[in-house]
């Protein structure tokens, strides 16, 4: 399995026992029923590391997450839509996930069993493993192996949406990131350096202004201190979605600190390599 996650920045290992991807939000405020479509992925990768990820329901039977969450899963994605995981900053007596085999995965049958939404990972064909920047095609979905009807998918933006902000207001402009990261904040104990902590493992949302545009990219400014907007994301974030507009522009992709108060990078979804990937091999119309 290809590294997945912090093209720019060292993969970093987060408790909870999930290893590896997923950039949570910094200075996020906790979401509660705000975006009941934005879900909570979870899956076993080719390296027998379990790890955990966030998408949003775009159709009743399919998730839009980031390529580096679903290059590699082995068996089922594990899907909830529980806004809360587990609301308390030390770890649970038992893990709220179920073990499998990490050289099978889940199957549909445990999930199901332990009251979890099961399904397909799929990884866009030309995404670069962050190698080329004009082609990062950090794009992935799940589809799903029962619809889920009682939820609202989102909306994703129309073709080239964000071209139409003008580079000087692009600083100007908010995007709203929503996701199940760690949350950065001092220990209770030790050296007082804020650091990401596994938990509470909830779902949460920040306000980021924009940084940066490119043919492939959207990044932004995720520092809570920043009076423009209110936070950024970390770890656990990825695949998450980017909202601008109130529609889908961009899922959470990479980081460039390890305490996540600095840029992040999301990859564009209102272009053409995501949109016609969706359309062809999914059905997916817009």
């Amino acid at each position: 399995m290809r590294k997945r996650f912090l093209a720019l920045a060292a993969a970093v290992t987060v408790t909870l026992g999930l290893a590896g991807p997923a950039l949570a939000s910094t200075g996020g405020t906790p979401d509660g029923d705000d975006h009941p479509n934005v879900g909570l992925i979870l899956a076993y990768s080719e390296d027998g590391n379990r790890y955990r990820c966030t998408a949003t329901l775009v159709r009743e039977d399919l998730l839009l997450t980031a390529a580096h969450c679903t290059d590699g899963v082995v068996g089922k994605m594990l899907v909830t839509f529980d806004s809360e995981i587990w609301n308390s900053p030390t770890p649970p007596p038992v893990s709220p996930f179920p073990t499998a085999d990490p050289a099978v995965g889940y199957t549909t049958a445990q999930l199901q069993d332990a009251g979890f939404e099961s399904g397909d990972a799929h990884t866009h064909p030309n995404y670069s493993d962050f190698t080329d920047v004009r082609n990062w095609n950090d794009v992935g979905v799940v589809t799903l192996d029962e619809p889920v009807t009682d939820i609202e998918p989102a909306a994703i933006a129309g073709l080239n949406t964000l071209d139409g902000i003008k580079a000087s207001n692009l600083s100007k402009t908010l995007f709203r990131a929503v996701g199940y990261g760690t949350e950065v904040r001092k220990p209770d104990a030790g050296p007082q350096k804020p650091a990401p902590m596994s938990y509470p493992l909830i779902r949460r949302w920040v306000d980021m202004p924009g940084q940066k545009l490119t043919p492939q990219i959207l990044q932004t400014n995720g520092n809570d201190k920043d009076p423009r907007g209110t936070g950024g994301t970390c770890f656990g974030d990825s695949g998450g979605p980017v909202f601008y507009q109130g529609k889908i522009v961009a899922v959470t992709s990479y980081g460039l600190t390890q305490n996540c108060r600095y840029l992040g990078g999301y990859q564009r979804v209102d272009i053409a390599a995501a949109q016609d990937w969706l359309m062809s091999d999914f059905g997916f119309t817009f």
